[in-house]
């Protein structure tokens, strides 16, 4: 569940198979510290080879972190035509709902703040 990224941060990966609409796949939410508050921010990106799949993978993985946090993460689309899903804070205490990752994201929040 623990990473270091390039700047030797600690990261948080949370790691989710879900089906949805029939389609089952792997989603991972990489958390990091960002900016001067030391926000926890999520991002996951959305791979595919055609754009409308893209989408359509962002849609689904979206209805994933809405039904298991109760909110819905940003969805933002780069011009180079990817698309990144964000979530935040919030949806980190969603998952916080859940033994099986409960005691990793308390102890990832108490490492990385300051």
């Amino acid at each position: 569940m623990f990473d270091k990224g390039r700047s030797g941060k600690k990261l948080l990966r949370i790691k989710i198979t879900a089906e949805v609409e029939g389609v089952r796949n792997d989603y991972t939410i990489t958390y990091s510290r960002r900016g001067a508050r030391n926000e926890a921010v999520g991002r996951a990106y959305v791979s595919a080879d055609a754009p409308e799949d893209r989408k359509a993978g962002a849609e689904r993985f979206t209805a994933v972190v809405k039904a298991l946090t109760g909110r819905e993460p940003r969805i933002i689309e780069k011009s180079n035509g990817k698309i990144d899903v964000e979530c935040g804070r919030g949806h980190l205490d969603g998952f916080r709902r859940y033994a099986e990752l409960a005691d990793a994201i308390e102890k990832w929040l108490e490492e990385t703040s300051r």
